[in-house]
Order: structure tokens, then C-alpha cells, then sequence
């Protein structure tokens, strides 16, 4: 496993992220492809025995069932000590009208349920989810930065907003003297390449490090656009991402299987070898269901595309609708 810091942190965090959607609850969430407890473990195991000590959590990920089972396996298979725990605040957890949204009470009380349900004292890496157009950022930086002085968090992350918005909360945090964002968590792969537009280019400048979720497109990126999956079959958030512009990412699809021959290695090593070498990208965070998921993946370490390879990749695309920031 290599290992990179995380923005302008002194934090090590392995390349490669695993995001823990995929665990849980299909029963209180709207996923039904979602792995329960036991299936999870193992992968879970095998993403530590892998020298993976970056996962990525929500709240609302199957309400809170996510948290638990993530808890639950690194208190089991882990070093605290040495595992980098990402969770994030912003969904709807209750009904009423503080059942969400990134107000202080919202922060405080939600942060204190993710920790019980994680066992432990402390987020590495506490991340507002989206942008709140209720709540004065002013407020939500000040009570991120209390909850850092109070020792329950290390860092602060964001996700999936707009650039101006990004630079808008980074502003409010220098002018008070409050805690900054260390980190982007936002949607970026070879079929949505939006963010190379204005959010890298500031987060290049301003020393962010980018952990982009979705990274193999919901695993389009991995199989010919005819082959159907569960998830695909089923996934509608998937769907609203990636159906409107299926015959033109058709031809990206192509290349991805067209370099995976060359390389004689699973697609997911391409998409994810042109991924690492963007900057400024430190973890790409991968969903895993079968422990061989983390073995594609992991080998991707070993995949080094050259310039003429990436643009052969990048060629194709053509401007795509804004998703994942509203």
C-alpha cells in the first residue's frame, strides 16, 4: 500500500479510501444492494490486512447502520491509533424541523450519535456532506471549528459543492481564525470530469487534498454498457448521474476496455490508474462488495499510464450536466 498526506495535513492516508455505503441496512435505506454485518466484516478485514487505514462513512448511510458495522469491524480488526475514521453531517436523521442540515444544534448533536455508534472519542476526518442554503456558513465553521477545540475532531472535509461555495467557507474560516477545510470529497471520474473546471484548480492552490467519490462511475467504468447489475438495475441515484449521457461516455467505456486489454489487468485498474495521476488526488474512495473488489482495485497502485494513454482516456469527453453539487 503506498500511503500520501492528506491536503496540508500531516495525516498519512492510504490511496486508497473505503467508502462504506455499501454497508448496512437495505431495510432502512434506499439502497437494497447494501451488504449487512457478516458480509461486511470480511471486507472490511481485508481492506485493513491490505494496509487500508482510510474508510468513509456517513450518518445517513442506512441511518446510521453504516456507522455501526464500521465501528464494530475496526474496533475488531484495527490500530485506532493508525486508522483515519471519515464520517459526515448534513442528512435528514429524524423527522421535525432540526432533523438535518448543518445548523450548531444539528453539528453537535449529530457528531455525538456518530461517535457512539463508531465506539470511539474522536473523528479523524469530520465532513459537512453538501452545502446548506439554510444555515449562514458562518455558523457552520465556527461550530465545526468548536468541535475540533473540543477534541472530538481532528480535521474538517467538505463535499460535492460548488467551487464559489468551497471558497466562500475557506474565506469565513481565515477571516475568524476558525478551523479550514483539509479536504474535498467530491464526484469525479472518467465519465464526469466537471470539477476539472474550477474546483481542482482550487484545491491545487489552496493545498486541499481531493478524495473523490465514485470513482469507477457506479462501476460503469468496469463493463460494457449492455451488461446489467443489481446495483445498475436498481441504483436510481446512479441512474439520474449517468443515463443522459450513456452513447457518448460509450466511446470512454471503450477505450477504458481497450487499454485494460493492452495492460492485461480488470478495467477498475484503469479507470482508477487515471484517477491517482490527477492532481491534486490523494485517496480515491472505492466501494467495495466482494473482497475482490479491494484486490482490482489495490493492483491499480501498479498501473502507470503514460501521457499518451491519458489522453487517449480524456479525448472523448464532452461536457456533462452538474451533478452531485445541488
Amino acid at each position: 500500500m503506498e500511503y500520501v498526506k492528506l491536503g496540508n495535513t500531516g495525516m498519512d492516508v492510504s490511496r486508497l479510501c473505503l467508502g462504506c455505503m455499501g454497508f448496512g441496512d437495505a431495510n432502512k435505506w434506499i439502497h437494497s444492494w447494501v451488504l449487512d454485518e457478516a458480509n461486511s466484516r470480511p471486507i472490511i478485514q481485508k481492506a485493513v490486512e491490505m494496509g487500508i487505514n482510510f474508510f468513509d462513512t456517513a450518518n445517513i448511510y442506512s441511518i446510521g447502520a453504516s456507522e455501526e458495522i464500521l465501528g464494530r469491524a475496526l474496533q475488531d480488526f484495527a490500530n485506532r491509533d493508525e486508522i483515519v475514521i471519515a464520517t459526515k453531517v448534513h442528512g435528514r436523521m429524524h423527522e421535525g424541523p432540526n432533523g438535518g442540515g448543518l445548523s450548531r444544534k444539528a453539528i453537535i448533536s449529530e457528531l455525538d450519535k456518530s461517535l457512539k455508534r463508531l465506539g470511539t472519542d474522536y473523528i479523524d476526518l469530520y465532513q459537512i456532506h453538501r452545502w446548506d442554503y439554510n444555515t449562514p456558513i458562518e455558523e457552520t465553521m465556527e461550530a465545526l471549528h468548536d468541535v475540533v477545540k473540543a477534541g472530538k475532531v481532528r480535521y474538517i472535509g467538505a463535499s460535492a459543492m460548488y467551487a464559489w461555495q468551497f471558497l466562500k467557507a475557506l474565506h469565513v474560516a481565515e477571516v475568524h481564525g476558525w478551523t479550514r477545510f483539509v479536504s474535498m470529497q467530491n464526484h469525479l471520474n472518467l465519465l464526469y470530469r466537471e470539477e476539472e473546471r474550477e474546483m481542482l484548480p482550487l484545491c491545487r492552490e489552496e493545498k486541499i487534498g481531493v478524495i473523490p467519490y465514485s470513482p469507477l462511475a457506479s462501476g460503469r467504468l468496469t463493463r460494457d454498457p449492455e451488461t446489467t447489475t443489481e446495483r445498475s438495475e436498481s441504483d436510481h441515484i446512479q441512474k439520474s448521474k449517468y443515463d443522459a449521457t450513456i452513447e457518448t461516455d460509450r466511446v470512454i467505456v471503450g477505450r477504458v476496455a481497450e487499454l485494460a486489454n493492452r495492460y492485461e489487468v480488470p478495467r477498475a485498474q484503469i479507470a482508477l490508474a487515471w484517477l491517482l495521476q490527477k492532481q491534486p488526488v490523494a485517496a480515491p474512495i472505492i466501494g467495495a462488495t466482494k473482497t475482490s473488489h479491494l484486490d482490482n482495485a489495490v493492483g491499480a497502485l501498479s498501473v502507470k499510464l503514460t501521457s499518451e494513454e491519458i489522453s487517449f482516456l480524456e479525448e472523448p469527453y464532452v461536457p456533462h450536466a452538474v451533478v452531485g453539487a445541488i
